[in-house]
């Protein structure tokens, strides 16, 4: 029997205000509603259990709230507590596996709930495609409004920016000019000159690029040297240049830049070159040019200059907020611009210390800034690993190295850098260390760990070199992996540790909240990730520090299934969305940046995500309690 009219009407009014509904079109919004039953739910009535069976009906809850409870020893996958509200839905995993539920879901308070038949739900998923989006990959298709309501946001403030989302195949802007390797410097040059191009590339017969000369390279290879105009092509081109896909973003070229001072990256398609972008056509796309943002910092000859630069790292970030710049690309960025900053601060201290000229050194990252993960809001966190000369003691290096690594310490500061409250700096003499004196703390950590070791471990597993002898650093990495594996207690202590640290979902509400209404993004938002991350790393030989890229290569090697892998992701990315938008925000109006959120300040929708994000956050918790018996 078909519901009246007006009672479809008001149950499709009801459901647009809520993902995925206000996605579908409303041809399958009245098919599906003309199909909805509506079921009621006593408080702590049981709506559906494991010993259920097979799933018959999709529930979609109308008014109340639906708590999630599960046996975390029989239920691997899933969070040990949930709470759901008006607009969601369940069971999506159990009716797309074909499954009895892992869950026991009970009414919070009297609910009411939309049930739709098993047969109506597949049927749904095939007919439309935005409820099959959202019902396969939830958390990213939630991630994808938020992203657009984000841009929306901020489109007032940067409304003639165009996109570094956009593929590089988008911003080429002519066919790239080439020529033959032999060809005569005098016609590359005078070719150059008639099109007002700064670039040739030399290819072979297959279009294959071979070398690069820009207008950037004149003076140095072509007027000083007295280079004879005849000289071929290939004795003065920059060979085997940088290229990218096509369908690779305009931020990956800008990055290459950034890193490498580039001003020019070649387009390859299947080995063929299809075009070029030069730093002029990144420009175009952002107020502040990381290209050339780059370049003044690696130019910068005082610490004026690079205060001034840490600013606009600032201000870059916002823009690319504004253009929609995911927040995994937007750390690298801020992460490889603050590498920067610190390679130069170093090199200027290099350069005004003649003591320490000859010594081998690596400077190291740790923290946030050694997994490649930096925010807005960010201290110091860095060590010195150092290589011993014959007939020196560690002694000597230490007294050597430290007036140098605290006047770094000092600098970085003073560009925006706070100094480490907890003292974990290069400066500090406990961590200015020979390469044998990391192995045996590294070692006493492992094998004989105090709860403060842990604590350290959790800062200093996560180091990546940054400046000088990146072997060092790169030797003790190799020497982690083989001896961190061997201890399995070592890794039960960092799992038990990690598992105090509990994502802040309530049970009878939707957050748990801490000191004025907040809940702080970093301690219970991202750590859970970060933690869980490490300890799956360290126990499968992983050598990336990032911890998406952890989780990605560790879950493989792990047999973690795809889409758990990827929720994980989406999860701990818009936790540090949220984090950059909160602390750019507390930057624009002059507040103290800090990672504290009140959760009644977020938006429906961003309030759904982050619920969801600390359910992906726990069921990564119960996975690795499992795992590690904690």
């Amino acid at each position: 029997m078909t519901a009246p009219n007006s009672l479809i009407t008001a149950t499709v009014d009801h459901l647009v205000r809520f993902a995925p509904f206000n996605k579908m079109e409303p041809v399958h919004l009245a098919w599906m509603a003309e199909r909805l039953k509506l079921g009621y739910f006593a408080k702590g009535e049981t709506v559906i259990s494991p010993e259920t069976g097979l799933v018959e009906t999709f529930f979609i809850i109308k008014q109340g709230v639906i708590h999630g409870e599960q046996d975390v020893v029989r239920a691997q996958e899933d969070s040990a507590w949930l709470e759901l509200h008006e607009g969601e839905c369940f069971p999506l995993g159990a009716l797309l596996s074909k499954r009895p539920v892992n869950s026991i879901y009970k009414a919070g308070v009297d609910t009411f709930c939309y049930e739709l038949s098993v047969q109506d739900f597949h049927e749904l998923l095939r007919k439309c495609q935005a409820f099959h989006d959202f019902c396969t990959h939830r958390l990213a298709n939630l991630l994808e409004q938020s992203k657009q309501v984000i841009q929306a946001q901020y489109t007032h403030s940067s409304s003639e920016q165009q996109s570094m989302t956009s593929p590089l195949s988008a911003i080429i802007r002519r066919e790239p000019v080439s020529c033959a390797p032999d060809t005569p410097m005098r016609q590359v040059l005078e070719t150059m000159n008639d099109l007002g191009i700064g670039s040739m590339v030399a290819v072979d017969a297959q279009k294959r690029p071979l070398g690069i000369f820009t207008l950037h390279d004149v003076l140095k290879r072509v007027v000083l040297p007295g280079l004879d105009l005849n000289t071929p092509f290939s004795q003065v081109m920059s060979p085997d240049p940088v290229a990218l896909p096509p369908h690779a973003l305009a931020y990956e070229a800008a990055l290459v830049m950034a890193k490498h001072g580039f001003r020019h990256v070649l387009v390859e398609e299947g080995g063929r070159l299809v075009g070029l972008v030069s730093e002029k056509d990144l420009f175009t796309l952002q107020r502040v040019g990381l290209r050339q943002l780059s370049s003044v910092i690696r130019k910068a000859q005082d610490l004026e200059t690079l205060k001034h630069s840490a600013r606009d790292i600032r201000q870059l970030a916002h823009n690319m907020l504004a253009q929609g710049v995911t927040a995994e690309q937007l750390t690298q960025i801020i992460t490889t611009l603050n590498d920067l900053l610190t390679t130069r601060v170093l090199e200027l201290e290099v350069a005004a210390s003649p003591e320490i000229h000859g010594v081998e050194f690596c400077w190291m990252a740790l923290g946030s800034e050694g997994r490649m993960e930096q925010t807005l809001n960010t201290d110091q966190d860095n060590g010195i690993i150092f290589r011993i000369p014959e007939g020196k003691r560690a002694e000597d290096m230490r007294a050597l190295m430290l007036p140098f690594a605290k006047r770094v310490n000092l600098a970085l500061a003073e560009c925006g850098f706070p100094l480490c409250t907890g003292d974990v700096m290069a400066s500090n003499p406990k961590w200015c260390l020979s390469l044998a004196e990391w192995k045996d703390i590294f070692d006493k950590w492992i094998y004989h760990g105090a709860p403060v070791d842990l604590l350290h471990s959790t800062i200093f597993f996560d180091f990546r070199p940054l400046f000088g002898e990146e072997r060092l650093a790169e030797d003790l990495r190799d020497w982690l992996s083989i001896q961190a594996p061997k201890n399995s207690r070592f890794l039960h202590q960092l799992a038990v540790n990690a598992l105090r640290n509990k994502p802040p979902l309530g049970i009878v509400r939707d957050f748990v909240t801490s000191d004025g209404h907040t809940i702080d993004l970093k301690v219970n938002g991202i750590t859970p990730f970060v933690d869980a991350a490490r300890i799956y790393s360290l126990a499968h030989g992983v050598g990336a520090t990032n911890t998406l890229q952890r989780l990605r290569e560790a879950g493989e090697k792990m047999g973690m299934e795809e889409q758990d892998i990827d929720a994980y992701c989406d999860a701990f990315l818009y936790i540090q969305l949220l984090r950059l938008r909160l602390h750019h925000e507390q930057g624009e109006s002059g507040q103290k940046m800090t990672n504290k959120v009140d959760p009644d300040t977020l938006n429906d929708l961003d309030s759904r995500i982050l619920r969801e994000s600390f359910r992906q956050a726990r069921k990564l918790q119960t996975k690795l309690s499992v795992n590690y018996q904690a």
